[in-house]
């Protein structure tokens, strides 16, 4: 998938795989004469007969699933958004590939394969309040190092983000994209008070100034971060191979929506894991049009989210492919 300019990237739509039809029904049939009385599992079936139209067979299997965590810097906390100092980017990096930090955890209990991918952490992004995030190069080439991060033979894949300041970030790409004050969108991150906060919107105020009237690829390299961009990039490298996704909370969701608002057929492959306790979160979903898998409080981060959200997916494929019909099992239907 070569892409040589951000402006290119909308026209991708149309050439990208879309969900196989016959697939899809042939699961829904599938569900309808299974044991159980018909929507009687409710969300469980909507993601079994999901999955099948994007594996494209009637029974969809999740024999590998990869999870890739994107790591940047960025510039706006120069403008004091963060409590944590960016040190703690490659600092949990380390935690990561040392094994120690919860989505280690939760991608060992649901069965998906972690890799970390740091993305220059030593250069910040520019202070989207002095001047564009990144230029349209440096932009391409974290879109780029996020696709090739993508195992063309997974079976399904979750993405998750780390980067002090990011969910300032977030923020300032959900209003360029969506509309709405700063306010409406800012939450307290890692644990911002008061004064963090007012900070926070302060300079995503002055981001959305400088930055108005955007493409939405030109928002994502005007106020966004390599991270960003890298998850631009593997969901655009998982619709070319037809492998599901999961987003997690609001900053990778936020990323992610950088490709809806270029055109909403680059997001019909992915799921929400869940939705994030980072107020903006709900909004953005809505905006979307994304109902999220689980909703359990959290706002860490780290594809921890979508990384829960897989078990539901396995079981929703367990019920889907174990089950037997009625007809298997010598039950009188209703």
């Amino acid at each position: 998938m070569e892409i040589a300019t951000l402006s290119q990237i909308a026209a991708l739509a149309a050439a990208l795989p879309e969900i196989d039809k016959a697939a899809r029904s042939a699961a829904l049939a599938r569900q309808d004469s299974l044991t159980k009385p018909p929507g009687s599992l409710g969300r469980l079936e909507e993601l079994a007969i999901f999955m099948a139209g994007w594996q494209a067979q009637e029974r969809p299997q999740i024999e590998y699933a990869q999870a890739l965590v994107f790591a940047g810097n960025h510039g706006i906390c120069a403008q004091g958004v963060n409590p944590f100092p960016q040190g703690v980017t490659a600092q949990m990096v380390a935690n990561f590939e040392a094994g120690g930090a919860a989505i280690n955890q939760l991608c060992a209990v649901s069965g998906a394969d972690l890799q970390v991918v740091a993305l220059e952490l030593d250069q910040p992004t520019v202070d989207f309040t002095t001047g564009p995030a990144m230029t349209e190069a440096e932009t391409l080439s974290a879109i780029t190092r996020g696709a090739q991060a993508v195992d063309g033979q997974a079976d399904v894949l979750i993405l998750g983000e780390m980067g002090i300041g990011n969910s300032t970030v977030a923020a300032a790409l959900a209003a360029a994209l969506f509309g709405g004050s700063a306010a409406e969108w800012v939450g307290p991150g890692t644990g911002s008070d008061a004064a963090g906060i007012a900070r926070k919107i302060a300079a995503i105020e002055a981001g959305l100034r400088r930055h108005a009237g955007l493409a939405p690829m030109q928002v994502l390299a005007a106020l966004g971060g390599r991270e960003q961009a890298a998850i631009c990039g593997a969901v655009l490298a998982a619709r070319a191979n037809r492998i599901p996704v999961i987003l997690d909370g609001f900053i990778c969701t936020a990323a992610a929506a950088c490709l809806h608002a270029a055109d909403p057929r680059f997001l019909t492959h992915c799921l929400v894991g869940h939705a994030s306790a980072e107020p903006g979160h709900r909004r953005l979903l809505a905006a979307l049009g994304q109902k999220p898998v689980l909703d359990f409080d959290m706002r860490l981060g780290e594809g921890s989210g979508a990384a829960l959200a897989l078990g539901i997916l396995r079981a929703a494929l367990a019920c889907h492919d174990g089950m037997a019909t009625f007809a298997e099992a010598g039950v009188a239907e209703g």
